[in-house]
């Protein structure tokens, strides 16, 4: 057997990386540069409870991404996310309200988001449905609890519920929140069971070629139903996450989180037509929406308007990479 001399395989064959991981690297230089400007045009920026304020602010989007993304990687999306979001929240204010122990609420709200996704991943796959019209009537659906509840935001008071939104974790002279370190727990989690379980591998399959991954003899109908239920009990523990970060349950709250959710997974990444991608990638993409949100407060002289338009602008370009990577690889 011979060997290529490590000269003679050329002068770029060391710097070459896989074609899946470029939109995560474009959307890692994206980070640095957007963070490299904010520290160049504020004074203030580089203090690091900036970048702690970032996960504070977005800790319950990044784990209702994490779930979103393994819905998108089976090639199938999740509208119902934001709805179920505000019902988690609503369930939650209501039953503290009503003097329920806060253990039964946690229970409770926890076995929302998944019951429903559980759901809905049944019926796109016994009846063969599009993800898109199952999880639309999941939105309204649950869109529509959270008014029958209450049409008027519920505040939380509740002794322990208080406590662990207004808990402060030092690191330093800085500091996170609760809602931080169960949000980066998600993000380990799934992580692992994406790169190092079946179900991760099924999911990529899946994602790749559904007719293949049949063939195969994958489990595809149950790995759908099961990223649904996945992506239920994400929104369910943000849903948890909100109401600790607002202290109250609202019927409009978390209008439009789905589609901050889906264009934090794009821009971090993660292909539409499903089978490449990384939580690592959705963590990045959050971040930069972070950082966006950050440095229009920064300004002052900007509306927050201006959040929406560069997000599209960025969902727009990174819908393009990913064109472009994949005429490339064929």
């Amino acid at each position: 057997m011979t060997t290529t001399p490590l000269a003679a395989r050329g002068p770029r064959a060391w710097w070459r990386v896989p074609q899946r991981q470029v939109p995560v690297l474009a959307t890692l230089a994206l980070l640095l540069v957007m963070y490299g400007i904010g520290v160049s045009q504020y004074r203030a920026f580089s203090n690091i409870q900036v970048v702690f304020n970032i996960f504070i602010d977005n800790g319950f989007l990044l784990v209702v991404a994490v779930g979103m993304t393994f819905v998108i990687l089976t090639g199938g999306i999740d509208l119902s996310v934001g709805s179920v979001v505000a019902m988690t929240a609503m369930v939650s204010a209501s039953l503290l309200g009503d003097g329920v122990h806060p253990a039964l609420v946690l229970l409770i709200a926890l076995l929302i988001g998944p019951t429903l996704g559980f759901a809905m991943g049944c019926v796109i796959h016994f009846f063969d449905i599009q993800p898109f019209i199952v999880t639309l009537a999941g939105m309204f659906f649950a869109r529509g609890m959270c008014t029958w509840i209450s049409s008027t935001s519920i505040p939380i008071t509740d002794g322990f519920w208080t406590s662990a939104a207004q808990e402060r974790i030092r690191i330093g002279e800085n500091f996170v929140t609760v809602s931080v370190l169960v949000a980066l727990a998600v993000v380990a989690v799934a992580a692992y069971t994406l790169a190092y379980t079946r179900l991760g591998r099924n999911v990529y399959a899946i994602g790749g070629n559904q007719q293949s991954a049949l063939l195969m003899g994958l489990p595809v109908g149950r790995t759908k139903i099961a990223v649904y239920t996945i992506s239920g009990l994400c929104s369910a523990i943000g849903g948890i996450l909100l109401s600790f970060y607002t202290l109250s349950g609202a019927p409009l709250i978390a209008v439009g989180m789905e589609l901050d959710t889906i264009a934090a997974v794009v821009i971090g990444g993660t292909l539409l037509t499903g089978g490449s991608g990384y939580v690592f990638g959705t963590l990045l993409g959050v971040l930069v929406l972070g950082v966006i949100q950050t440095l229009i407060t920064f300004d002052g002289s900007l509306s927050s308007w201006w959040t929406k338009i560069v997000i599209g602008g960025l969902l727009f370009a990174f819908i393009l990479l990913q064109r472009l990577v994949g005429i490339r690889k064929k």
